[in-house]
């Protein structure tokens, strides 16, 4: 087929991508630097020199770095006990697992309302045992929102690892553990470093996904900010574009920074590509 025909066939789609999405965020981007008519990184400045938006940030920072983790840990083990089953059974574990994404986030949380809540079921449960003798406070806390976000953002982590695994040529463990390797050393030479690209992959998605999530860390939060609920607060409540704009410029930066410094893991531990 004729290259230039090909090419014909990506341009409503770049075309519906730059109208509708790359020049909205450069016209945002640009704003950000204007203010009164002038050029100026007052917008910036005054963020950064805010001990309360800092401390928002670290928040940030610290849970979607946490959910990252965690689903990581969690995803990992699933991941390759569901590559390694039958046709089958497969299937039904593969279904399980994508279950919470045909789930909206809203009845998610909600449902993490009422298991995390003082009068829920762990803390039921925790007091009726003598574990506790007053209900924690687990929900409206970065913990409630991790534990969210874990649920939320699980599934896609263990997809992203499962399309890797299930590609695997599981003849060269065998060759290790037939050349003496033990089951351990054949994991940690052969299968790891062949799942690495799957596992930056799905961290990204993940912390890219936990830095920019709303609707979990704004019920299963309360009072305790994000920087996707401070964006909120300032354009919905207080109506200053402006700083929502600085915010959402912020959180643009934070991912490509991310992004590249995955990709350069990537590249040192692949340099082969």
């Amino acid at each position: 087929m004729n290259k230039r025909f090909l090419y014909l066939l990506l341009l409503p789609g770049l075309l519906f991508l730059t109208v509708f999405m790359l020049i909205p965020i450069m016209l945002t981007i640009a704003s950000t630097f204007v203010q009164d008519g002038k050029l100026t990184l007052e917008g910036y400045l005054h963020f950064f020199r805010d001990g309360y938006f800092n401390r928002i940030l670290l928040t940030t920072l610290r849970v979607s770095v946490v959910t990252t983790v965690l689903c990581v840990l969690l995803g990992y083990p699933a991941a390759y006990y569901i590559s390694r089953t039958g046709v089958r059974k497969k299937s039904f574990l593969l279904a399980l697992s994508i279950f919470p994404l045909l789930t909206s986030p809203v009845v998610r949380s909600f449902s993490w309302m009422i298991i995390l809540g003082k009068k829920g079921l762990v803390n039921t449960f925790l007091v009726n045992t003598g574990l506790i003798d007053k209900p924690l406070d687990i929900l409206y806390t970065p913990a409630a929102m991790m534990i969210g976000l874990v649920h939320l953002f699980l599934p896609l982590i263990i997809i992203t690892l499962l399309g890797v695994m299930e590609n695997l040529d599981y003849e060269l463990v065998r060759a290790a553990r037939s050349l003496g390797a033990s089951s351990f050393t054949a994991f940690r030479k052969i299968t790891f470093p062949l799942t690495v690209p799957g596992l930056i992959i799905g961290g990204i998605l993940v912390f890219v996904g936990s830095l920019t999530a709303y609707t979990t860390p704004a019920l299963l939060g309360g009072k305790e900010r994000v920087i996707s609920t401070f964006l909120y607060q300032n354009a919905m409540t207080l109506n200053d574009w402006q700083a929502a704009s600085v915010i959402a410029v912020i959180m643009i930066v934070i991912t490509f920074v991310v992004v590249g410094l995955m990709n350069a893991w990537a590249n040192r531990l692949n340099p082969k590509g």
